[in-house]
């Protein structure tokens, strides 16, 4: 059987007001982006819903899944895809009786094949490791090996995503290591050619 290719798991800058949406567009019409996820910090929920309204129009008129960080509460008001939860922000048990059976839940799991296995037992979607190179996005304690994904393939049925730095340039190690899900964010927004270069650049780069 051939493995399915890697996908593009899309994060978004903590800055998605004014024309962020129009950029949004941009890059979901440049080249298959399989998720987005909805990251803001310290701000409301109203506030948090208003950014996020129009942002999962466009997600959805792409057939992008919106999934929302951290916040179940705000997963729920929006009916949004699914939500991701790192090791802080509730049981994916609880998010599914809240959300839903189609509801995609993902776990933030670090560099432990512990925490992974028991996402999986408790019901999640998939996992995450990471941070696998630096990052300015958050501030990263945990730096896994890519082989991390390597094991997990060959053990377990549940995607995994790789985070943390990944750019055009180092992506391709976490590819062959496994990788269900590349989860990107300023390795797009930030590219020197512009966001939607980088989202051709890295599908060219997982269809091989």
């Amino acid at each position: 059987m051939k493995t399915p290719a890697c996908q593009l798991y899309l994060i978004s800058p903590l800055d998605v007001g004014g024309d962020f949406p129009a950029r949004l567009e941009e890059v979901l019409a440049a080249g298959p982006v399989a998720a987005f996820q909805f990251r803001v910090k310290d701000v409301d929920q109203h506030e948090a819903a208003r950014l996020a309204e129009p942002l999962q129009s466009i997600c959805r008129a792409h057939d992008v899944a919106f999934i929302v960080n951290d916040d179940m509460a705000l997963a729920k008001r929006l009916g949004a895809d699914g939500v991701h939860l790192g090791q802080g922000d509730g049981d994916p048990k609880e998010a599914r009786r809240l959300l839903g059976p189609d509801a995609q839940i993902g776990v933030t799991c670090h560099d432990s094949r512990h925490l992974a296995m028991e996402a999986g037992e408790a019901g999640a979607d998939y996992v995450a490791f990471g941070a696998f190179f630096p990052t300015a996005t958050k501030a990263a304690r945990h730096h896994p090996e890519p082989e991390i994904l390597t094991w997990w393939q060959g053990l377990f049925e549940l995607p995994c995503v790789a985070i943390g730095g990944i750019t055009i340039d180092n992506a391709a190690i976490l590819i062959d290591a496994g990788a269900d899900f590349l989860a990107v964010s300023n390795g797009v927004w930030g590219h020197p050619e512009g966001p939607a270069a980088a989202v051709r650049a890295f599908d060219k780069l997982m269809a091989g």
